[in-house]
This record gives structure tokens, sequence and C-alpha cells, in this order.
């Protein structure tokens, strides 16, 4: 089978060579098509895409709308195309490569302890003034590389401090994320995610046995909690997505989110 972009310019070769034949004398028509699923640049790419037909094209992102001015034949191609890249997983939605860190901050209403890296420290001052958490760690860091228009899933044992009982009792994340469009304004990129999933698997102690006044052989059970959110995020800035709370008294996991769209 033709991938999407080779049966694309396939189709334009043949609707160009109707629009040009001497027996094909049929009158221009406009045709206004809407677009059901793509924006930004995907919109943008699609318009692209379409060029190769040479028709006369007005595309408005805020209409989400498509304006064909071209012979029937040529408008009814066109048409079609956009009805197979106009859906989520196609060549026009998926795009862009994005670099994607996700930090997971262990907070408490302890005192302050230890220091934390120069870029995370900010996010910190702030938690610290409208929260009643004093002491933050960076409890794990999860790079990910995400495609624009498509959807990935992780699943990831936690690594920093604390994460790992005595008895192999480990703390686990899962994530699934989509980014659903990149979009320029300017200098400025932001990406639109209409899912951001953060789900833990935390474990409590439920017994054991103590021996020279430590508990020892301790026996776990889990439970799990998370967080479901969407939303815009701009290149190169950090945002605190959710809060995790149930660890433990006066303790909560803060995930804060950074990106980088890849040209």
């Amino acid at each position: 089978m033709l991938k999407p972009l080779a049966a694309t310019l396939a189709l334009a070769a043949l609707a160009l060579a109707q629009q040009n034949s001497p027996l094909n004398p049929a009158q221009p028509e406009a045709v206004l098509i809407p677009i059901k699923t793509l924006n930004g640049d995907s919109f943008d790419r699609l318009v692209r895409l379409i060029s190769v037909f040479n028709a006369r094209v007005t595309a408005d992102e805020r209409l989400r709308t498509i304006l064909v001015y071209a012979p029937p034949e040529v408008t009814g191609q066109i048409r079609r195309v956009i009805d197979q890249l106009d859906r989520p997983g196609s060549e026009a939605a998926i795009g862009r490569n994005i670099d994607l860190t996700l930090t997971f901050l262990r907070c408490s209403a302890k005192p302050q302890a230890g220091t934390l890296p120069p870029e995370i420290e900010q996010v910190a001052k702030q938690l610290r003034s409208v929260t009643q958490f004093k002491d933050i760690q960076v409890w794990d860091t999860v790079p990910l590389r995400l495609q624009e228009g498509r959807e990935s899933d992780y699943t990831t044992r936690i690594a920093g401090a604390n994460a790992l009982t005595a008895n192999g009792a480990f703390v686990t994340a899962t994530i699934a994320i989509r980014p659903q469009v990149v979009s320029t304004r300017g200098n400025e990129r932001t990406v639109r995610f209409d899912k951001v999933r953060v789900d833990f698997r935390l474990p409590y102690a439920t017994g054991g046995s103590v021996a020279n006044g430590v508990m020892v052989n301790t026996q776990f059970q889990f439970f799990n909690a998370g967080f479901n959110t969407a939303g815009e995020f701009k290149e190169g800035q950090k945002a605190v997505l959710g809060k995790v709370t149930g660890m433990e008294d006066d303790t909560a996991i803060f995930v804060v989110l950074s990106l980088k769209v890849l040209d």
C-alpha cells in the first residue's frame, strides 16, 4: 500500500493532469472543508501537504476550516486526502519530537534539610511559600522522548532516597501522556497536552518483627494514588502538574514538568 504522503502526491498528479486536460473544462468551485482534529503546527502541516494540488487554498486555524477554490475533481481529491489526514495518528498529526522531563519532589513539613539542584530551587521556593511543606527533596527525575500527536506509556521504578524499602517493596510510577499539538507564537513554543496521567504504587508497612529495637522482616501492602490532568505548557519553563498524598502524615509528592521541542 502507498504511504499517506505518497498517496497524497499520486492523487495530486492525477488531479493536476485532469485539471490541465482540454477535455475537462469544468469550472472552479469554492468548497469549505471543516477540520475536526488538527490544529497548531499539525494544521499547518496539513495545509502544506495539500499545497501539492496547486489549488487556491485559504486556511483559518481559528475557524478550523480550509477554503479550496478549484475544479470539482480537484476539490474532491483534496477532500478525500483531508479525510485521510484529519485524524489522530495520521502523517499530519504525528509531528515533532519533544524531550520532556518529569521531576518527582518528595515534600514534608519537617525543617528544611539539604540542598537542591539550582534548576529546581526556584520551584521549591514557590512551594514553600504557598504550602506547609519546607523540606523538599528530589525523589527522582524521569526523562521521556515524546512525539506530537501520539500517546506514550511508561512504567518506572523510583530510584530516589527511601524509594526502596528493606523488604524490596519498590515505589513505581506509571505515566500515560499525550502531547496533542505544538504551537508557535512568535519566538515562543507551547505544547498542549490532552492527557497527563501519573499513578504511583506506594508501599506501607503492615507489620514485622523487632530485633534489638529495630523493625525487621517488615511486611508491606500497597495503595495506588495519582492524578490526571491536561493543559498547555511553555517550552523552557517548569510547571507543577499535581500533588499526591497518602504516604505519611504531612508528606506529599509533587510532579514538575519541563520540556523542549526538537527541531
